[in-house]
């Protein structure tokens, strides 16, 4: 009987003293294993915060959060998390608490910055709520920027470049077809005055090298005296041009006072000056064309004269030149 009796007594004390173990464990892992002082921080948002959520000082386990209650300010809905911190822990009144998560897959925590002030909070306090911190809250603040960037910049730009875009088409369908018409014309004009524009080129060299082979003779050592008196001759020249740049300066004012006095009289002038410029402009084909025959017989009549320069005198060929002698 009395053994059955000390079973008895060693079973109960056995639940007894893992009951107490159980309250123990629990106790631990919930952290509330002594006194605590109670603050506060409000949010706007409270994603991933919830009853227990764990509460650091720089990195320092050393409270939970206890509620989360929601409260309306200024006719928006934002959320007061209840903190339970370790009795008699200091917390600067300058600190900020943000809400912090690790990774992708890591709990959230209220993370405590401390601050540089020489008070602390007293408990029942309010704590400075800070901006959501960590790879998540990155990601966030990116799509945020994305998204002012696509509004703010793309937006506008993709906007000017269809309106470009729309101009051009237009120009295109308007105007598009008589630029192209003309640029036809143009490239016809070019290959037909082609040849005429390569003979005027050839002529042009050769009078540039005839003028070099002028220029070479007339630096030769043998030339010396001519070279000299050539740029005394210049220098003359030069002081003639200064006193008529001196002269044109005058005339210069003269002509502004003139035109300042006969400003009506001067505008009549330009108006007719335009017109015949455009009378001009309208007959310089025919008066190209004109030249080009005038041009042409004055070379056949220098050719003549070189062959038989009697017809200067006769006009008729003398026999020799009949004979082709």
């Amino acid at each position: 009987m009395r053994s059955g009796k000390i079973n008895y007594f060693a079973v109960g004390t056995f639940v007894l003293a893992m009951l107490a173990a159980l309250i123990v464990a629990l106790a631990v892992l919930s952290g509330r294993t002594g006194l605590a002082d109670t603050y506060y921080a409000v949010y706007d948002n409270v994603s991933g915060v919830k009853f227990g959520t764990l509460v650091v000082y720089e990195g320092y386990h050393i409270g939970q959060v206890d509620a989360i209650s929601p409260l309306e300010e200024k006719g928006r809905m934002r959320f007061r998390v209840k903190l339970s911190v370790q009795e008699g822990w200091r917390i600067p009144e300058d600190s900020v608490a943000s809400i912090a998560t690790a990774g992708l897959l890591a709990a959230a925590t209220i993370s405590i910055q401390a601050g540089a002030s020489g008070n602390a909070l007293e408990p029942g306090s309010t704590i400075n709520a800070g901006e959501r911190i960590g790879l998540i809250a990155g990601v966030e603040s990116v799509a945020v920027r994305a998204d002012d960037v696509i509004e703010k910049e793309i937006k506008p730009l993709l906007a000017k470049i269809d309106g470009a875009v729309d101009g051009f088409n237009t120009i295109l369908e308007g105007e598009g077809q008589t630029l192209i018409g003309a640029v036809q014309e143009l490239a016809r004009d070019v290959v037909e005055r082609g040849p005429r524009i390569t003979e005027n080129v050839e002529r042009f060299t050769e009078t540039m090298n005839r003028s070099g082979d002028q220029l070479e003779a007339l630096l030769n050592p043998r030339n010396r005296e001519r070279v000299q008196t050539l740029l005394e001759s210049l220098q003359v020249t030069v002081d003639d041009f200064d006193t008529l740049a001196k002269d044109l300066r005058g005339l210069t004012a003269d002509m502004a006072a003139v035109v300042g006095e006969n400003r009506t009289d001067v505008a009549q002038s330009v108006e007719d000056v335009r017109h015949v410029a455009e009378s001009l402009a309208r007959r310089i084909e025919s008066m190209n064309q004109n030249l080009e025959g005038a041009s042409r017989n004055m070379l056949e009549f220098t050719r003549q004269i070189r062959q038989n320069p009697g017809l200067l005198l006769g006009g008729r060929r003398p026999p020799e030149a009949a004979d082709g002698r």
